[in-house]
């Protein structure tokens, strides 16, 4: 749990420095390749945690601590009823559908993949869109000089 919960909080603060250097760079600003090094190496740490270490975290802690095995039912359903717990093994009647915790334990880490895809694309229209200007904001009028006018000549 410790391991899950911790490579999730990382995962966190490196996108919160991401927002963070985002909302600090004027736009436009020429990237060195030094910085551009950088960046590169920290997107791939964010991305590898959010798709392999984090996931495969939330695997282990099911595997080891909950014990999340395929033998250990969560509900069986047939038309006798449905049953839950170990129960379910012993249950009859047609049509029976066993669901283990080990399918429970697979969808949750689906889920994580696809938690992890859409905040990955919203971060990608953040970024793209940062220092736009709304459509109700309005620009103050400059001198060429690049000062603004206070009152009209």
């Amino acid at each position: 749990m410790a391991a899950f919960v911790s490579s999730m909080i990382v995962m966190i603060l490196m996108v919160a420095v991401c927002l963070y250097v985002g909302a600090r760079r004027p736009i436009g600003t020429p990237v060195t390749w030094g910085e551009a090094m950088v960046a590169g190496t920290w997107v791939f740490g964010v991305m590898m945690l959010a798709y392999g270490i984090v996931p495969h975290q939330w695997l282990n802690y099911a595997d080891n601590e909950l014990l999340w095995r395929p033998d250990k039912l969560l509900v069986g359903i047939s038309s006798g009823g449905v049953v839950w717990g170990n129960e379910a093994k012993d249950l009859g009647g047609t049509g029976r559908i066993l669901i283990n915790y080990q399918a429970i334990r697979d969808i949750i880490a689906s889920v994580l993949y696809i938690v992890f895809l859409g905040g990955q694309m919203y971060l990608w229209s953040v970024w793209q869109k940062r220092g736009r200007k709304k459509p109700g904001d309005v620009e103050e009028a400059r001198s060429r000089f690049g000062r603004p006018v206070l009152r009209k000549a």
